[in-house]
């Protein structure tokens, strides 16, 4: 009834857990962007289809997987080699898939982001929506920033409201820092592009069509770093996530900072 669809480069640590979640899909894929530390010779251990494609982007990267991988069934889960299905999820999804009628073309589900082994229920504004289950033929995807947005969807999105597990923190805090300090510039041009057509119209739609839209408008606050740490620890209850949530909700406030520092640098190349 459905696939599923990992995208991994370099993810020996991690894709083994993963894989252990999805012992319930009889047709599991991993498409590589070329790993050099067994990720393939692992997955193929575990009994997944393995691919290798070199890597332009999750979005470009997942409808890669639409079209060329051999898939077996119409629905296709996609995930992250961090993250992980429960049961709970799995009995969901597939009462969903199982019910959905003909105008469905997919669903949004949300992560349970997970630091060691402390949910970021507040810290992380739980839930946020992500375009992962997908009938086929019915949608596609796009880049955006550091991720990918939904596209050219043929009917209905609908929600899946039980959570899969996401160990964003897996490989400790430096990989973190490491990524999106790489994704602070993908971001700074994506807000940058947004300032210049904002999309007022979104500002009152779905969620994810909501923090695409304000996330340009945002940028504009003077001191929005701090504002961000204090809306994530203050007002988002992060604080009630503890330890692990004032080290997000700081994290976060950096990240925005370096997206800034980004962004005053796009602008001054402009002008030059």
């Amino acid at each position: 009834m459905i696939s599923t669809v990992i995208l991994t480069k370099n993810e020996a640590q991690d894709l083994p857990a993963c894989l252990e979640s999805l012992r319930w899909c009889d047709d599991c894929h991993v498409l590589d962007s070329g790993s050099d530390d067994g990720t393939r010779e692992l997955a193929a251990a575990a009994g997944a289809k393995v691919a290798v494609r070199p890597f332009d982007g999750f979005g470009l990267q997942r409808n890669h997987a639409l079209d060329a991988l051999p898939l077996a069934h119409p629905w296709v889960l996609f995930l992250d080699a961090d993250e992980r299905t429960t049961p709970a999820f799995v009995a969901a999804m597939q009462q969903a898939v199982a019910e959905a009628g003909e105008g469905i073309a997919g669903f949004y589900c949300c992560p349970k982001l997970l630091l060691g082994e402390r949910w970021l229920r507040f810290s992380d504004s739980f839930p946020k929506w992500q375009f992962r289950l997908v009938r086929r033929g019915r949608a596609r995807f796009v880049n955006y920033g550091h991720g990918q947005k939904e596209a050219g969807v043929a009917g209905e999105l609908g929600f899946l409201r039980e959570p899969y597990l996401h160990y964003g923190f897996s490989k400790g805090w430096g990989p973190w820092w490491k990524r999106h300090w790489r994704y602070a510039a993908e971001e700074a041009a994506e807000r940058l592009a947004g300032m210049k057509n904002v999309a007022w119209r979104d500002l009152f739609r779905g969620r994810s069509l909501r923090n695409k839209a304000l996330k340009p408008l945002v940028s504009r606050i003077p001191g929005w770093p701090a504002l961000r740490f204090l809306h994530a620890y203050v007002f988002s209850g992060g604080f009630l996530d503890g330890v692990a949530g004032l080290e997000y909700c700081l994290a976060l406030a950096t990240y925005e900072g370096w997206i800034l520092q980004n962004m005053r640098e796009l602008k001054k190349r402009g002008a030059a």
